[in-house]
């Protein structure tokens, strides 16, 4: 009889040995095309072994490549390498290096004496004090990945002082935190990453100002609702002090942790300002990576790139984004969408309910599809022409459906935030998976009871139909 250590790999296996047999299969539906089915069945077979981990994630992204180029998913293997064509990918690789920098330089050890003082030996305090200053940094640092890249290093930093074991309750809360909601503080904001910025340009362009009056309070309440839970899962272990931590007194600024945080600075300021040069995210990263490895300046060299960074991180955002063009491509991708949601308007003529069924249909479609570029590129037109058949605003059905993909993650591969977390080992994939589900509901009760209102009293209520729109 297996060890139940080894069922879970050899399970995976498995499953993924007979969706290889799927490959082989002709087209089952008159309505989608061979290559589309061969991209879903590869979507699916990658999907799986990343949410088991039954290969390591690197691994299963290469694998992926070489599936989408095998298989035609992807016509030629430059279509399947498409996702490495792509900014974001190294883009994740110069805030990574950001979050390095921040702890090699001191800078990590100086925060995290600083939080230590504060919380006065409580894990509570340590938690409430992150989940605060989530909106204020995203102000400064309008990367989630950013944020979660230099914040893991300081958050390390401080347990590591105070004495924490791994696997403490303040640790798994925190970090979860840090993978899970960290992200939605970034949303709030139309610089905030790939999800604002993509959003807005499908919907149809928006002012910075009218996107952070749209949407800083339901994203907001959004996190708030997410720290709740978090607190709740956690909250016998939050209750109880942590170990006295024996704090020296800090000393005077070194130039290393001075020039680190200009550098941090500098790239923010870039991204903040994008609407003035719109130079795209990943330059400001990768010109902070180069001041980083600069001789006399940076406090790195390339030997502190090849340990610290999670090269893993790279190939699974790669990935992730050939298996998005592979299905978009295909035509799979529609397919799937028209299926999911673009059936709604037939299943109810009530307004409210045809929103409750767009954010189930959205649910369903974000855990098919790993990459939110991937999920806003499909969903967001499918979801405006159902508001527009259903007499709805189109806007408000647009903004429900990205809300209810962004809010969630079923596994850690779906956000760069959350993977930077996951590979450092802090949390589980089904630690990550369990908490999505939970984070579903609390979406659901955002949008329901928070962002209708909300966006209602703004003049964009569910059944307005601007002319603009």
């Amino acid at each position: 009889m297996l060890a139940p250590a080894r069922r879970r790999p050899v399970g995976s296996f498995v499953t993924a040995a007979a969706l290889l047999v799927c490959l082989s299969l002709p087209p089952l539906f008159s309505e989608l095309s061979g290559r589309g089915q061969r991209a879903i069945v590869v979507t699916v077979i990658v999907v799986v072994l990343w949410t088991t981990a039954a290969l390591e994630s690197g691994t299963t992204s290469l694998l992926a490549i070489v599936l989408l180029a095998l298989t035609g998913a992807a016509p030629t293997v430059r279509d399947a390498l498409s996702g490495f064509v792509n900014p974001v990918p190294y883009f994740l690789i110069g805030v990574l290096a950001m979050g390095l920098a921040v702890a090699k330089s001191g800078l990590a050890e100086r925060i995290a004496r600083r939080i230590l003082t504060h919380a006065r030996g409580r894990s509570l305090q340590v938690y409430v004090q992150l989940v605060l200053a989530m909106p204020a940094l995203t102000f400064i640092l309008p990367s989630a990945t950013t944020r979660s890249s230099i914040l893991v290093h300081i958050y390390e930093e401080v347990f590591a002082l105070a004495r924490v074991p791994a696997g403490a309750p303040v640790i798994k809360a925190v970090m979860l935190a840090l993978s899970s909601i960290n992200r939605l503080a970034s949303t709030a904001l139309l610089t905030g990453g790939i999800t604002p910025m993509m959003a807005a340009a499908i919907i149809g362009g928006m002012s910075w100002t009218g996107w952070f009056v749209m949407m800083a309070v339901p994203y907001w309440g959004l996190l708030t609702l997410g720290a709740v839970l978090t607190w709740l899962l956690h909250r016998r272990g939050l209750a109880r002090t942590m170990p006295a931590a024996a704090l020296e007194v800090a000393g005077a600024w070194k130039g290393g942790e001075s020039r680190t945080l200009l550098i941090v600075l500098g790239a923010s300021a870039l991204w903040l300002t994008d609407s003035i040069h719109h130079l795209d995210p990943a330059v400001p990263a990768l010109l902070a990576l180069v001041a980083l490895l600069t001789p006399g300046f940076g406090p790195l060299k390339w030997g502190d790139l090849d340990r610290g960074v999670g090269w893993a991180n790279f190939f699974v955002i790669g990935a992730s984004i050939s298996l998005a063009q592979a299905l978009g491509d295909s035509g799979a991708a529609a397919w799937l969408a028209r299926g999911l949601v673009g059936a709604l308007p037939a299943m109810s003529r009530h307004a409210v309910a045809t929103v409750m069924l767009l954010m189930v249909g959205a649910t369903a479609l974000r855990v098919l599809i790993p990459n939110i570029a991937g999920f806003l590129a499909l969903a967001l037109p499918v979801a405006m022409s159902v508001g527009r058949e259903a007499g709805l605003n189109p806007l408000v059905c647009a903004l429900v459906v990205m809300m209810t993909g962004d809010a969630v993650l079923y596994f850690p591969v779906q956000s760069a935030s959350s993977l930077v977390i996951y590979e450092r080992g802090h949390v589980t994939a089904g630690e990550v998976l369990r908490f999505g589900v939970w984070m579903t509901l609390v979406a659901y009760v955002a949008i329901l009871g928070i962002a209708l209102p909300y966006w209602t009293l703004l003049g964009q209520g569910v059944h307005a139909l601007p002319d603009a729109r």
